[in-house]
């Protein structure tokens, strides 16, 4: 039994979200859920951006870095990502919004 969980490829997060939001737009059945799987992909954008910013920063001072660190600061990245979506966002959004309309004839 435990020879099947290291034979197993690891989890991808990424594709995770990528998979479960192209379900969300395939599903959509009005206007509202169109918005909100739009504001998802841009704030799963958004972070995947950001997250190469703090790979740089040195972890020091009063939080010393270590594993607490890294378990937290995506979580951080992904908290700030739908920040900034809910804003306003950069505009991604709507073109993500148009299209998904456009596909499932709902404009």
């Amino acid at each position: 039994m435990a020879d099947i969980a290291l034979t197993q490829p690891p989890v991808d997060v990424l594709s995770q979200k990528k998979s479960t939001l192209s379900n969300d737009a395939a599903n959509v059945k009005t206007r509202a859920q169109a918005e909100e799987v739009a504001r998802q992909f841009e704030r799963m954008f958004i972070s995947e951006m950001l997250a190469p910013m703090f790979q740089g920063i040195q972890s020091d001072g009063l939080t010393g870095g270590g594993n607490a660190e890294a378990t937290f600061r995506p979580m951080l990245i992904d908290q700030y990502a739908d920040a900034i979506s809910r804003g306003g966002g950069i505009g991604i959004s709507d073109s993500v919004l148009k299209e998904i309309l456009r596909m499932q004839g709902l404009e």
